[in-house]
């Protein structure tokens, strides 16, 4: 009985993307980021539970990745194709300059294929055991879901006048799209002990990450993700010629 729990867990990680999904669709960008962290927390208890009742299985890591796409891959990527699509409806005759512009929302599903692309190099590529190579797709998933609440709350995507939005999201969608596969070493808020030192880094991003939560309300969760990323390539540059000068 035991065995199944942790797949069990998978699975309402796979529900709540699909749920997350259908609201995205819905351009109901609230409930959507909602189930995306539900999915998330799912996502974080499987491998818990896996690890605790020592049930660990090949089914069960080919599940999980099947499941994280849907929650942090396809449901990201219908909410960056609502907002397009919205932004489209809202600007009207200015959106119809371009004979190619109706299909521009589209573009957002490359979110979904370079989310597969990632789980899958992650299951094969024994360097991430420890850290990630490449923007987790949890991360990529929870910066569009906060950005997408952010912009719907404040009308930027029903306004006439934010036709600029439409190219810096596509440009976002293919740069984050990139950034999933991208040969760029990233941390991991893994601690092997809870000590300072050697820890440095990680205490320092979760104190950064809960004032920014506390200035920015849901949309700090975008400029938490955006602060992983440069805070991990920072770390690149300068943590190698620290080490390479001691």
């Amino acid at each position: 009985m035991k065995k199944h729990i942790p797949n069990t867990i998978t699975c309402c990680n796979l529900i709540s993307g699909c749920i997350a999904t259908y609201f995205a669709f819905q351009a109901n960008f609230q409930f959507a980021f909602a189930f995306i962290i539900i999915g998330a927390v799912f996502d974080f208890f499987d491998g818990f539970a896996a690890r605790l009742l020592h049930v660990s299985s090949p089914v069960g890591k080919e599940l999980d990745s099947l499941a994280d796409d849907i929650t942090f891959g396809f449901a990201p990527a219908a909410i960056v194709f609502s907002m397009l699509r919205t932004l489209l409806s809202a600007c009207g005759d200015g959106a119809a300059v371009c004979p190619v512009t109706p299909y521009v929302p589209y573009v957002a599903f490359v979110i979904a294929a370079f989310s597969a692309l990632r789980l899958a190099k992650f299951n094969l590529d024994e360097r991430q055991t420890t850290s990630f190579i490449g923007l987790p797709t949890p991360a990529n998933a929870l910066f569009w879901a906060a950005l997408s609440v952010s912009l719907s709350t404040n009308s930027c995507l029903v306004s006439d006048n934010a036709l600029w939005l439409l190219p810096a999201l596509v440009v976002g969608a293919l740069l984050s799209s990139w950034l999933l596969v991208a040969e760029i070493p990233m941390f991991a808020l893994k601690f092997k002990h809870y000590g300072v030192k050697g820890n440095e880094l990680r205490y320092g991003f979760v104190l950064f990450s809960i004032l920014l939560l506390a200035i920015l309300g849901w949309v700090g969760f975008s400029a938490i993700i955006v602060l992983y990323i440069l805070t991990s390539i920072a770390n690149n540059v300068f943590g190698t010629k620290i080490a390479d000068e001691e």
